[in-house]
């Protein structure tokens, strides 16, 4: 998922783009639906003495919670999946409503006092997006008060506010640019635009990947080299590495100071080239065991292996290029029969930007179960990749990935038993039962058979 939240995605120009991004942007671990706020402020991260001490005497044996817990995982989970398609829902009004205001059109004729169109663009777009941003807001709102009410986000709303602020500053800056490169093309080729804009956005994807770690997410948190906070911990996890025979040097291990945000557990793997990095919060070393630690970075470090990142990229590439095309019909579709009433000229008015967001926004809500699908399925390569590099490093180690799963659904709240459609829907991990009953029982040496990763 991505690290930076973009809170009015359904309300952006780059909504299509996002998507693609988020099947290759930094995978964690969590096995719920959604990532809590991040951090922006420093706090200090666990030593290695402050640790928990590894739990022998308690056996897991499946995902289970005590009582109270389980009673407010199950709520909070509920309360997630209502605002979720509350949220679409409520995106879905703000488009039409913008729509039948007929507020498009209008910046359209103040952007066209301008005569470059760069400088129209530049005048549109940050009017339009801002609209929907803050038309957009109750839902977003209500989400954090969720997370801060159950007890998972410690986040401010001062703090929160300045996040939503720079979260729009990054959407008015991509979405000037991707507007203009939009509309040059559809003027230029009205029925093949959605071709040209696909192999234009391709590098520019690739660009935000490689960018994100370096330059986006430094905006939201504070990160530091592992190897500076926690030495002892990096040495463990250099053994992982070893096991796997793979070269992550300790300068692409970083700790990201959560914990002043978020009181959930995390980790991933994110960036392109010289920018790829494993993470971990340090949320997670202050809740986990060196045991656990290693486990969740064998998990990240499967994503590094299996090159989660660029598999991610091809796939988002593909469902992009599907949702172009389908938004294309649907535009003249739908501006043949309602563009007079919105006061659009064309399809190569600025003005027909939230019919082509609100396209979007039903298409990419549409195609989620397929990303999801596809998350689900690295995310299990991930685990069973972590069970491998583990094993032999680590005493029990399908045990400790098991109490690794424990221990986050607990922090997170995951829903314990989630209904199969939700699942199937919104789930971009599998669920935490799941992940569990496969910690505890996959064991291919015990049959005499090499393990499919780490031989």
């Amino acid at each position: 998922m991505l690290r930076f939240r973009i809170r009015n995605a359904p309300a952006l120009i780059l909504f299509f783009l996002l998507f693609a991004a988020s099947c290759a942007f930094g995978q964690s671990s969590r096995g719920t639906a959604t990532l809590a706020a991040t951090s922006s402020t420093q706090a200090q991260p666990p030593s290695s003495a402050q640790r928990p001490a590894p739990q022998t005497s308690v056996q897991v044996r499946s995902y289970t919670l005590p009582p109270d817990i389980y009673e407010k995982a199950v709520k909070y989970s509920r309360a997630q999946y209502i605002l979720y398609f509350i949220s679409f829902v409520w995106g879905v009004i703000v488009l039409l409503l913008v729509l039948s205001w007929k507020l498009a059109p209008k910046y359209r004729d103040w952007a066209e006092h301008a005569h470059n169109r760069f400088v129209q663009a530049v005048i549109f777009a940050p009017l339009l997006l801002l609209t929907i941003a803050v038309l957009g807001l109750p839902p977003d709102i209500f989400g954090h008060w969720l997370e801060r009410n159950y007890g998972i986000s410690v986040q401010s709303w001062n703090s929160w506010a300045w996040d939503w602020t720079k979260s729009q500053i990054i959407s008015f800056i991509l979405g000037i640019i991707l507007v203009w490169i939009l509309y040059a093309i559809i003027r230029h080729s009205p029925r093949r635009w959605w071709l040209y804009f696909w192999v234009i956005t391709l590098p520019i994807l690739v660009f935000l990947v490689f960018l994100a770690p370096l330059v986006i997410d430094p905006l939201f948190n504070k990160f530091e080299p592992l190897q500076n906070t926690d030495p002892q911990l990096v040495t463990a996890l250099e053994q992982v590495v070893h096991r796997a025979n793979m070269d992550i040097p300790p300068d692409r291990m970083f700790l990201m100071k959560a914990s002043e945000k978020t009181n959930a557990v995390d980790a991933y793997v994110t960036g392109l080239g010289a920018s790829k990095r494993v993470v971990v919060w340090d949320t997670t070393i202050k809740k986990m065991t060196v045991p656990e630690t290693m486990f969740v970075f064998g998990h990240e470090m499967g994503h590094y292996v299996l090159n989660h990142v660029y598999k991610g990229l091809a796939f988002g590439a593909v469902v992009l290029l599907v949702l172009l095309y389908l938004g294309f019909r649907g535009m003249f579709w739908s501006l043949s029969r309602w563009g007079g009433v919105w006061g659009i000229r064309g399809v190569d008015d600025w003005a027909s930007l939230p019919v082509l967001l609100l396209l979007f926004a039903i298409l990419g809500f549409v195609a989620s179960p397929i990303s999801n699908t596809f998350s689900r399925h690295i995310e299990h390569q991930a685990d069973q990749y972590g069970l491998e590099v583990t094993h032999g490093l680590i005493p029990d180690s399908n045990q400790v990935a098991a109490q690794s799963f424990e221990i986050l659904g607990e922090v997170d709240l995951s829903d314990p038993d989630p209904n199969p459609f939700i699942e199937f829907w919104i789930f971009n991990h599998p669920p935490l039962t799941e992940r569990v009953n496969f910690a505890l029982t996959y064991d291919p040496w015990a049959e005499g058979k090499q393990p499919e990763f780490v031989k």
